[in-house]
């Protein structure tokens, strides 16, 4: 049996702000939470921009939980509570056997690993703290969201650098239809503001000094933000039977690799990626009214990225909505497809377009229905949402309204 898949709850926080929905009206507006890294532990990384999260939301886990969370769970965790708040779901002994998580995250601990090397290396430390190692491993988003939530089915960590989120989600997906779960907790989570990552990124010469804006002729480069977004997935059976509220419907999912470069974009392995996911929903190119494309921000992967839609979409893609949320949360890498996840359900339910922030100058290469600066209103019937990851690793998704 084909079990459809539904989400009937969505938590998230990044720079934008500390729940959905206040994300999602600063995306919608197309407001920008991009501006200069405030952390004064990133030592020499004075001018570098990102989006932060200034403040976390109050919460009321205690600190002997916390001491053994890295910043990228607690993110998971604080998004997974509110989507399972919205989906008016908890777990007990008779069903937390049917509810499992999986969590997409990037680049993991990497501040607890830093604090590690620098108090080992460069400070009088003989050891490491006690939780070091577990605050760090790629599954400890996953895990800690079965600790505070009480989870017992399927849970596991995911790690595919940018798509990472989109890989949770469509391995969530399948533990549904699979019927191996009836809930899952999934998304994807990710805090890369640590000296070391910064640093690299900025060897590769792909950061924007200024905000990020795709698509733009006039564009420099990627922004790094940090956040993590979460969605409560259901068996559609599981979600009418408790008379739950449908916030959209996962229709389908498309996965492909480019097997061409570690740092260069294809335009093949995008494209398969699209089209498996058409194929999967059973839907045509002319069904997709919105796309929430990958859009760094970099030359080659704005580029890179409008080629391979026309591949897929043929005329269809002069006709549908395209916008790169990207140019307001920043590249949340592991959180980053599960931020435009929420982007994507949210235009289903309110049939309106997030646009694409800080647009100046047309590029003749990207020369799509982009969403420049303001939002656009239009019937969302089914949305998509592209993430491509370093090293040719593709996941794609599609949205349909219920």
């Amino acid at each position: 049996m084909d079990r459809r898949v539904v989400i009937t709850g969505v938590g998230g926080l990044c720079g934008l702000g500390t729940d959905a929905a206040s994300m999602w009206k600063e995306m919608r507006e197309g407001r920008s939470a991009i501006g200069p890294l405030a952390n004064s532990e990133l030592h020499d990384l004075e001018g570098m921009t990102g989006a932060e999260i200034k403040a976390l939301p109050e919460h009321d886990i205690n600190r002997g939980h916390l001491i053994s969370m890295a910043r990228f769970s607690l993110l998971a965790v604080l998004a997974a509570r509110e989507a399972m708040r919205q989906a008016g779901l908890s777990c007990d002994e008779g069903n937390a056997h049917r509810f499992g998580a999986t969590v997409g995250v990037g680049f993991t601990g990497s501040y607890a690993t830093e604090q590690t090397y620098r108090s080992l290396l460069l400070g009088s430390a003989i050891r490491a703290e006690l939780f070091t190692g577990v605050k760090v491993m790629p599954s400890a988003a996953s895990v800690h969201l079965s600790l505070r939530l009480g989870l017992r089915g399927p849970v596991f960590g995911v790690t595919s650098a940018c798509a990472s989120a989109n890989h949770a989600i469509a391995s969530a997906v399948d533990q549904i239809k699979l019927g191996r779960a009836d809930v899952m907790v999934s998304g994807g989570s990710d805090a890369p503001f640590a000296w070391g990552v910064l640093k690299a990124w900025e060897a590769m010469r792909v950061l924007s000094p200024d905000p990020c804006r795709p698509f733009s002729a006039d564009r420099k480069g990627l922004v790094l933000g940090e956040g993590a977004g979460m969605a409560v997935l259901e068996s559609y059976e599981h979600a009418t039977r408790r008379g739950a509220t449908i916030l959209a419907e996962i229709a389908g999912v498309g996965l492909s690799a480019d097997a061409f470069h570690i740092a260069a974009p294809s335009v093949e392995g995008p494209a398969s990626a699209m089209r498996a996911c058409l194929a999967d929903a059973g839907l045509n190119a002319e069904d997709v009214d919105y796309l929430n494309a990958h859009g760094t921000g970099t030359k080659s992967n704005d580029q890179t990225e409008t080629a391979a839609i026309k591949r897929v979409f043929g005329n269809h893609a002069y006709s549908m909505s395209i916008s790169s949320t990207k140019s307001t949360h920043a590249h949340c890498l592991g959180a980053a497809s599960a931020l435009e996840m929420i982007a994507c359900v949210m235009a289903i339910q309110e049939d309106v377009v997030p646009p694409t922030a800080n647009y100046r100058e047309p590029d003749p290469a990207c020369d799509l229905d982009i969403t420049p600066n303001v939002p656009r209103e239009r019937k969302v019937r089914v949305a998509m949402s592209n993430a491509f990851a370093m090293g040719g690793t593709n996941a794609v998704l599609a949205f349909r309204q219920v």
